[in-house]
């Protein structure tokens, strides 16, 4: 045991005095070392890879395109959730041959998805790669690339945006590249690929469009198809002229494709580039029938910008909850049918009504116009000029900008421009002398709004972006997008941008105006509640947002003049609702000088409507056509029946008095000057001395139609609105420290510094 201790201490020892003469390893052993073992590593996983994707490429299979595979029907539910408003179904696809199958069909949709589908491998890994990648983040869903996996997309179904179902969809477009030909791939693309109109396939969809058989198809009719599925639900022509408009561009980007690529004659695509093949009117199924095919158009719209896809909508069995209520849907029907004009049918006067929740930009009901079977353009949607009733964002602006509602403008007509050009007229070209603000908006005094507007610094540019805060759109959509739709064609920084030459829709309209109901607080208008899959997952579930868009007094004082005008301005017919309540009328007219486009947008505490009458095509003649046309004859009486019936048995609440925002006038000129007193009366026999009262230094009692109420101008009205204000006066806009911050939503729309 001695012995046995010994060399155990001699071998530690020997130990000892080795680790001691042991040369550290260089850094470059040390890397030799780490790459030896990273290779092996390395190695080991590529093998690990290599069995996975091996037992995975065997245990995938290629689906039967021809399979029923969306069976569950998506219900779509009013606001309660459990009524229903209609459905989405898939169509039973009809599949046809390859060789049924017209050439131009085939080459306009490489031509216009694919134009290297015959020669690539049907793989895109950068595509595939950054889609993942994209997803991963949070981004917008990307999409393939390829007509190949385009296809695997359709067959293999579930919508999940994982990294492992780009995984397993690489995989079987492996497996479709190994296993069928580009002719197999092609045919069975154009037998699923969604063209819109709920049809599946190329056959289906040449009856949807064209009503005949797909072998019939022509070179334009084949070329407008495959343009049409870069966006089913977007570029369906029977949606009106503009999307007709969008349709056209991409159909001449398919025709030069083709032409370039040789698969169509340069001559024959010269000629049908000119214009768009015609689209006979096709009969729609019944359950699209009165106002329900534009509700459902809206939804089905709606769900793809939430990021569903048209295989989901179609036949996912989705529950969609929507905004809609019964009661307000009929009352817009109805209200519409009630006030309409005698001998007018819906082909020709086009009536459109929207209704939207202040607070939570809940669209409560809408009428869009003609038997969605007969038409499908939603006038609530399409819209038209706006006219007059654009003026309360342009009055809220104004005094944002630092003037009051005392402050006075050139009412006269006609008004000259100072630039020159066509100067502008009230109606009649009534002249009106100088005028306060309330009474320019009462009796929609165009010559001093286009004064007020002059006389703001960069006015048009402010108005505008007043009215983008309070929810109306932008000319283009903005980042992110809002309002329905989400752009305001033609709503640029011109002169007369208060006087409404922009096309603005009902909706969007009745949501500005449910800002100022709100008390200056905007909400962005929507129609989906919530989408619940068929396993019951809620994968979306709508979160009120809302932004301060103006600041309450202003939106009060504006709020204030809208009151004058229904009751005793050009609003006097909404008075028949019987409870408070602002509203603006309003007429725009064509580039030929005719009234086109007649309203009346108005609101409760409760609910904001906006009403619009147009004609054909949506900008011919109401005068002399319609028995009358100013915003408040029918438009306004429409208004009062449709509230009527929304509003029945609702409580009734007060709106709020003005604030009368006191403000550092951005432009001299404007302030109210008393009238001069009137000469005393001259008395023949005088009897006794009398005292001569002076006379009056302040603003006397006037009627209520046209001036303001007796508040003194430099003190607190006698019954303030909002959070308690200075003893100098309402709050202070447009001056040095006045405590007001400027109302801006965190990317959108206003600038910081106003």
């Amino acid at each position: 045991m001695v012995q046995g201790k010994r060399k155990s201490g001699a071998s530690t020892k020997k130990s000892k005095a080795r680790s001691k003469d042991r040369t550290p390893r260089t850094w470059k052993q040390r890397l030799k070392r780490y790459t030896v073992w990273g290779l092996i590593a390395c190695v080991v996983m590529a093998l690990l890879g290599a069995a996975g994707f091996f037992v995975a490429y065997r245990s995938i299979d290629i689906p039967d395109p021809n399979a029923e595979f969306l069976t569950e029907t998506t219900q779509v539910y009013y606001s309660d959730g459990k009524s229903q408003l209609g459905q989405f179904a898939v169509q039973k696809r009809d599949s046809i041959d390859y060789d049924e199958m017209p050439q131009y069909v085939k080459d306009a949709v490489v031509a216009a998805e694919n134009q290297t589908f015959w020669t690539d491998n049907g793989l895109d890994p950068k595509g595939i790669l950054r889609a993942a990648f994209s997803n991963a983040q949070g981004n917008a869903t990307q999409g393939a690339s390829t007509i190949t996996q385009q296809y695997v997309k359709i067959l293999y179904l579930t919508q999940e945006r994982t990294w492992k179902r780009k995984l397993k969809e690489a995989i079987l477009s492996l497996k479709v590249k190994n296993q069928l030909s580009k002719q197999d791939v092609l045919e069975g693309y154009l037998n699923t690929i969604y063209f819109g109109r709920g049809a599946y396939g190329i056959q289906a969809a040449a009856q949807s469009y064209f009503a005949k058989d797909a072998a019939d198809l022509n070179l334009k009719q084949s070329a407008a198809l495959a343009a049409i599925l870069n966006n089913p639900n977007g570029l369906d022509p029977a949606d009106g002229d503009d999307v007709a408009q969008r349709l056209l561009g991409r159909y001449q980007y398919v025709l030069d494709s083709m032409a370039k690529m040789g698969t169509a004659p340069a001559g024959e695509v010269s000629q049908a580039r000119e214009a768009l093949p015609k689209f006979p009117q096709i009969k729609q199924s019944a359950q699209y029938g009165g106002q329900r095919g534009h509700v459902l158009t809206m939804v089905r719209k709606e769900l793809s910008n939430l990021g569903f896809s048209e295989e989901e909508i179609n036949g996912g069995g989705l529950q969609v909850t929507t905004t809609f209520t019964k009661k307000a849907m009929a009352a817009a029907a109805e209200g519409v049918a009630e006030q309409r004009p005698e001998g007018f049918g819906p082909k020709q006067l086009h009536v459109a009504v929207a209704s939207v929740q202040p607070g939570t930009g809940a669209v409560r009901g809408f009428y869009g116009g003609q038997d969605y079977l007969d038409s499908q353009i939603n006038w609530a949607v399409a819209g038209g000029q706006a006219g007059s009733t654009f003026k309360p964002f342009a009055l809220a602006s104004a005094i944002e900008s630092g003037f009051e509602l005392k402050d006075t403008f050139d009412g006269n007509s006609p008004y000259d421009l100072p630039g020159g050009g066509r100067p502008i007229e009230n109606q009649g070209n009534h002249s009106y002398g100088r005028v306060n603000l309330i009474k320019a908006t009462e009796d929609s005094i165009n010559t001093a709004y286009i004064d007020m507007t002059l006389s703001m610094p960069d006015g048009p540019n402010q108005i505008i972006s007043t009215a983008n805060a309070m929810g109306i759109p932008p000319a283009e959509p903005a980042d992110p997008p809002y309002g329905i739709p989400t752009s305001s064609p033609g709503l640029q920084p011109n002169t007369g941008v208060s006087l409404g030459s922009q096309t603005v829709s009902p909706i969007n309209m009745a949501n500005g105006y449910a800002t100022i109901a709100n008390r200056g607080v905007a909400a962005d208008a929507y129609i989906i509640e919530k989408v619940v899959d068929r396993d019951g997952v809620v994968r979306y579930d709508h979160k009120v947002t809302t932004h301060d868009a103006v600041p309450e007094g202003i939106a009060d004082d504006v709020g204030y003049a809208l009151q004058q005008v229904v009751k005793s301005g050009s609003g006097t017919a909404a008075l028949g609702l019987d409870r408070p309540a602002g509203g603006k009328t309003g007429t725009a007219t064509n580039g030929n000088g005719e009234v086109s486009s007649a309203w009346f947008v108005g609101y409760t505490p409760q609910l904001a409507t906006a009403v619009m009458y147009v004609r054909g095509k949506g900008n011919e003649q109401l005068k002399d056509w319609l028995p009358s046309y100013f915003g408040g004859a029918y438009p306004a009486k429409t208004w009062t029946a449709v509230m009527l019936r929304a509003l029945d048995g609702a409580d009734v609440e007060s709106l709020p008095p003005a604030a009368y925002v006191k403000g550092e006038a951005p432009d001299d000129g404007h302030e109210y000057v008393p009238p001069p007193p009137p000469p005393p009366k001259k008395t023949k026999k005088p009897k006794e001395t009398k005292t001569t009262q002076a006379p009056p230094t302040e603003l006397p009692p006037p009627p209520p139609t046209t001036e303001l109420p007796p508040p003194p101008t430099d003190t607190v009205p006698t019954q303030p609105t909002g959070p308690p204000t200075t003893t100098g006066g309402g709050p202070i806009i447009g001056g040095p420290g006045n405590g007001q911050k400027p109302r801006v939503r965190q990317g959108r729309r206003r600038p910081a510094n106003r």
